[in-house]
């Protein structure tokens, strides 16, 4: 028997699949309760995800969907006029009471503030298919996730995604967003701020190959991140998405990209904060198996006997554990909280919010269950000097 415990994940990689299908996670699910992780060791940076207030209160940007035929074919004009409008004043939108416990007619909604549904590729998370245009995250519960925007670490990004919950568990795995705009003016009366503006970041992230076998504690492969089968095809995409490409011993992938960890937002004419702790060894620290593994030493060092992630400043130098401290503090100071129900629909904008999640536990009968679609695709510009 299985109790399902589902969270959603970007849009697939796979060019043969259809980019704008609902994206719905691993199963996480056994027939006991989820089991509770040890402790996390004092040097841990723990993520707070909020002060206990919620920086941006649920009445600014939820709409109650209660009046209205969400099942209708042609979509009420007057909520979609409200939902529009709110998305483009608040970055976020959150439809409650909509009576739907169906993905694709939840999706018929979400994809309201954009055009199209993105490709994936260059990514470093599993999304191994478990049904069709069913993908899975490889996100175990157990782990919390740290706030990050979707697509920071390569070229092409995302401007909003949308998250749809078909099952929910009263009091359980709520998720929360943390506004950038406001972390960005907060970052930036730091020291660890004015370095990461003059400086820059840069991410590495490694992959495993294939066709060694799983021999320790596997994040991902580079088949299944690039969707390919040769090691070729990997440094083209990769470099198409502004990566750079190391082999080390056993076609062991390690990549580098150098970005700004700011990027500018036509919309409000200025720079946001877009970088996180979330792409740092950090990730791994309440994940099974991978948190046992340490740091890797270097790039030059790294091997599959040391955690995948990690980044740095743009010049290559170490951020010590005060910056990513820093780092984690000045999204939880921003946040809020999403406490899902079956049917809540939630549109976010990329730019202007990360998401994240603490760990959650289900017990026997319990579900939470997201899809997530991404909207537009955009080409990152980085910070414009000109725009603070």
């Amino acid at each position: 028997r299985l109790i399902t415990a589902r969270k959603g994940v970007s849009a697939a990689h796979n060019p043969a699949i259809d980019p704008a299908a609902i994206i719905l996670p691993k199963l996480w699910a056994t027939n006991i309760p989820t089991p509770r992780e040890s402790a996390p060791s004092p040097s841990t940076i723990i993520p707070k995800f909020w002060t206990g207030s919620p920086w941006i209160d649920e009445s600014v940007y939820a709409i109650d969907c209660t009046k209205y035929d969400m099942r209708a074919k042609e979509l009420p004009s007057e909520l979609v006029k409200k939902v529009l409008n709110t998305y483009y004043e608040t970055g976020v939108v959150l439809l409650k009471n909509t009576g739907l416990t169906d993905l694709t007619e939840m999706r018929r909604w979400a994809v309201l503030p954009t055009h199209s549904a993105m490709q994936y590729e260059g990514g470093a998370n599993l999304r191994g298919e478990i049904a069709k245009n069913v993908f899975e995250t490889g996100a175990p519960s157990s782990a919390w996730l740290h706030y990050h925007h979707e697509m920071a670490y390569i070229n092409d990004s995302t401007k909003m995604l949308a998250f749809c919950c078909s099952g929910a568990t009263k009091g359980k795995g709520e998720m929360f967003l943390s506004d950038s705009v406001a972390a960005t003016d907060t970052v930036l009366q730091t020291d660890f701020g004015k370095k990461l503006r003059e400086k820059g970041i840069c991410y590495i992230r490694c992959l495993t190959d294939q066709q060694e076998g799983d021999t320790g504690s596997i994040y991902n492969h580079w088949q299944t991140s690039f969707n390919v089968s040769s090691a070729a095809d990997v440094e083209r995409i990769a470099n198409s998405k502004g990566l750079e490409v190391h082999w080390g011993p056993n076609r062991y992938c390690k990549t580098k990209h150098y970005t700004s960890g700011f990027e500018y937002f036509p919309q409000l004419d200025r720079n946001i904060l877009y970088s996180s702790i979330a792409d740092h060894s950090s990730w791994f620290d309440t994940w099974p198996g991978v948190r046992d593994l340490p740091t890797m030493p270097s790039f030059e060092e790294a091997t599959p006997a040391h955690r995948p992630l990690l980044i740095t400043y743009g010049d290559d130098s170490e951020m010590t554990p005060n910056d990513l401290q820093t780092f984690s503090d000045v999204y939880d100071e921003h946040g809020f909280p999403i406490r899902w129900e079956q049917g809540d629909i939630a549109m976010v904008c990329n730019y202007r919010f990360a998401h994240g999640r603490p760990q959650y536990y289900l017990d026997e009968g319990e579900e939470r269950t997201l899809g997530v679609v991404l909207g537009d695709m955009f080409s990152r510009v980085g910070q414009r000097n000109d725009k603070w």
